[in-house]
């Protein structure tokens, strides 16, 4: 059993060492054919390759120098530090069919996604995909795109599938490094244990479990006061058979936390891992596929003889990743080379996040109701240079890179509810929210109005929510942005324009300026997520050392939101044919429901969907202020002729794919005919 896939396979295990500085060597330990040989049009079958990939990083060169303790990295005899990765490829046999673009994505959380998003594949994101139907409809080995992933975060799950990353532990003078760590956690229902990392990633072990200074807390609002809980209710263990077992990665209440309330504990650890070389090691692997080594029989050798270009996507946490892996100068090798000529992070609205300090938890966000406070959504938010008045500095995304040579061309798309959880407005405004900020030359900022975090799924759900999932599936834009990025930095020939709400057009609005019908039965957000300036110690923004936590908060940013129509749907961005010829109302944001408790505040990542009424009658029964189904369309032909319509002219524009029009109008004619149903109200 091949434990990189989880299926029989022959393990190859070639060990093949590269001279190329950066890539030490690759392990190939699997080489299959993909659907057993099928071929995906001209670009014809596609094979599998996994396994690892060691890499070196030498701590005196300047491209090194930005990650956090590289200082205190462990040394080989030739004074360099070594680590390593698992990787996962899905490439053409024949390497001169493919379109010589490597799309390369940054697993999010060990994951696997391109093929979902591009292919509407399913069921393949922590799996080896190996069914059609993890496939889809092939459109990216019909493109001929060479996909490509790796492990980057340290704290990935031990769990079969997940892309893993391995890195050295920091030490100062061979003595082991200490710290403080601080956790929170909110839960759905009331249990006994809380895990110290986020969901079941990785920990950092507490310290000393006796240590007075180890601190825990409770609160009912992201910056509400915090209350003490004493020493003697809790301790540092793990309930098992109903007793509590020491445990120095959990903590133990018996008298329960209790749903929907806000748990931090502030602790002292040791023994941080380089995590920052996530980040150098996706700048040397691309480098290593585009420009090659000195080797001539590696297992990846030749990769640079068709690959001409690459692309880098992410998705949430991922695209968050790419955001930091710009701003802190790594898309120019240790050859002072371009890595990546195209950057598109999805769904990463301002943030970047926990990638590259001492005590890293990369896997923590920031959203409405979960993950506070940490260094995700901070100074600066957009490409071009600002500054920030109360602390006197100027800083942009773009500012190394600019200064490298090295500024890709890049999409940066959200969905609605990166403007109520992820900062996304401050991508393009005045830091105070007051004014538009444009986008660089080389950047194409996309809204996907009326989506969530994900593309929607049809019928909508209701799991833990107030009101029913927003169904608004906005993939087909996603594959046909891809195709344009993929023009754009292959011929030149100009993406589509910048889409998105501004301050000037009246189109971005604070939040109690947002014009949302009075839909009976739906209350509108009380507030949105809101970053802040955080102070998180003197050392932390040029040396990575956080040094006070919970970090100390200052004045907010100035938030704003996409403003809506009658029917509450959003009036800019891509307005797809669900909102161009709607049936529903659909938001990017949706309430918790009262099972998991604060039921005030916003659900993470969800969006919700309000059916209009069928009929007048309806209506006028309900009082709902949104013109019935009957009275918009004449009937279902009627319906389906103008969501073809609007389909063609978002093709016309190449934010659809033409031949997607027609499974277009067969979705939106599945949700005519089950909203048209009593039976769904």
């Amino acid at each position: 059993m091949n434990r990189y896939l989880g299926i029989p396979v022959l393990a190859l295990s070639v060990c093949v060492p590269l001279l190329n500085g950066a890539v030490a060597r690759v392990e190939l330990v699997s080489k299959t054919p993909v659907l057993n040989g099928k071929p995906f049009g001209r670009t014809g079958p596609y094979q599998c390759l996994s396994g690892r990939i060691y890499f070196t990083a030498d701590p005196g060169l300047s491209a090194n120098r930005r990650i956090t303790d590289i200082d205190y990295a462990p040394r080989n005899k030739a004074g360099l530090v070594e680590y390593w990765a698992d990787f996962y490829a899905l490439v053409p046999e024949d390497p001169a069919k493919g379109n010589g673009t490597l799309l390369y994505e940054v697993p999010n959380r060990g994951r696997k996604t391109l093929l979902n998003f591009f292919n509407r594949g399913k069921g393949s994101i922590s799996l080896h995909p190996r069914k059609p139907l993890h496939y889809g409809d092939g459109l990216l080995m019909e493109q001929g795109f060479s996909l490509f992933w790796m492990g980057w975060q340290w704290d990935v799950p031990a769990e079969e599938d997940l892309l893993r990353f391995f890195v050295p532990i920091a030490r100062k003078g061979g003595q082991p490094i200490t710290g403080i760590v601080r956790s929170d956690f909110v839960p759905e229902e009331r249990v006994t244990t809380i895990h110290l990392a986020d969901r079941t990633h990785t920990a950092y072990k507490v310290l000393d479990p006796s240590d007075p200074s180890n601190q825990l807390t409770v609160r009912d609002a992201a910056y509400g006061p915090r209350q003490v809980i004493p020493r003697a209710r809790w301790q540092f263990a793990t309930e098992e058979n109903g007793r509590a077992v020491p445990s120095r990665t959990h903590v133990y209440m018996k008298d329960s936390f209790e749903a929907g309330r806000i748990y931090e504990i502030v602790y002292r650890s040791q023994d941080p891992p380089l995590a920052g070389l996530g980040l150098a090691a996706t700048r040397d692997l691309i480098s290593f596929l585009k420009y090659g080594g000195a080797s001539t029989d590696g297992p990846l050798d030749g990769f640079h003889r068709h690959i001409k270009r690459s692309i880098g996507f992410g998705s949430s946490q991922s695209g968050r990743f790419l955001r930091k892996f710009l701003y802190d100068g790594f898309n120019s090798d240790e050859q002072d080379r371009q890595v990546f000529d195209g950057v598109w992070a999805h769904v990463a609205g301002g943030g970047r996040g926990s990638f590259n300090h001492r005590f890293a938890q990369p896997s923590r966000d920031a959203r409405p109701y979960f993950n506070f406070l940490y260094p995700t959504d901070i100074f600066p938010f957009s490409d071009t240079d600002q500054l920030d008045r109360e602390t006197q500095i100027t800083d942009g995304i773009l500012k190394r890179a600019r200064a490298q040579n090295a500024v890709p061309r890049i999409f940066y798309t959200n969905s609605s509810y990166e403007y109520y959880g992820r900062s996304a407005s401050l991508i393009h405004t005045s830091l105070d929210g007051t004014e538009d900020i444009p986008p660089s030359p080389l950047t194409r900022i996309y809204l996907i109005a009326g989506a969530q975090h994900g593309p929607g799924a049809f019928p909508p759900g209701r799991a833990k929510t107030s009101y029913p999932h927003n169904a608004n599936d906005f993939s087909w834009s996603m594959r046909a942005l891809l195709i344009a990025m993929n023009r754009w930095i292959s011929t030149e020939e100009e993406p589509p324009p910048s889409r998105y709400p501004t301050v000037r057009a009246g189109q971005l609005v604070p939040l109690e300026s947002l014009r949302f019908p009075a839909i009976p039965g739906v209350r509108p957000p009380l507030r949105i997520q809101i970053p802040r300036r955080f102070d998180y110690g003197p050392d932390f923004r040029e040396k990575g050392v956080v040094s006070i936590e919970p970090p100390k908060a200052g004045k907010a940013y100035g938030m704003r939101l996409p403003q809506v129509d009658s029917d509450g749907n959003e009036t800019s961005g891509i307005r797809l044919p669900a909102i161009e010829v709607p049936l529903a109302t659909y938001t990017g944001w949706n309430f918790r429901s009262a099972a998991i408790g604060a039921p005030d505040e916003l659900f993470s990542m969800i969006g919700s969907t309000f059916v209009f009424p069928r009929t007048a009658a309806e209506r006028k029964a309900s009082g709902d202020p949104r013109l019935s189904i009957a009275e918009r369309y004449p009937n279902r032909a009627g319906f389906l002729h103008k969501i073809s319509q609007s389909a063609k002219k978002l093709a016309a524009g190449r934010l659809v794919l033409e031949a997607d029009i027609p499974l277009i109008a067969q979705e939106a004619g599945k949700q005519w005919d089950y909203w048209m149903t009593p039976a769904h109200p």
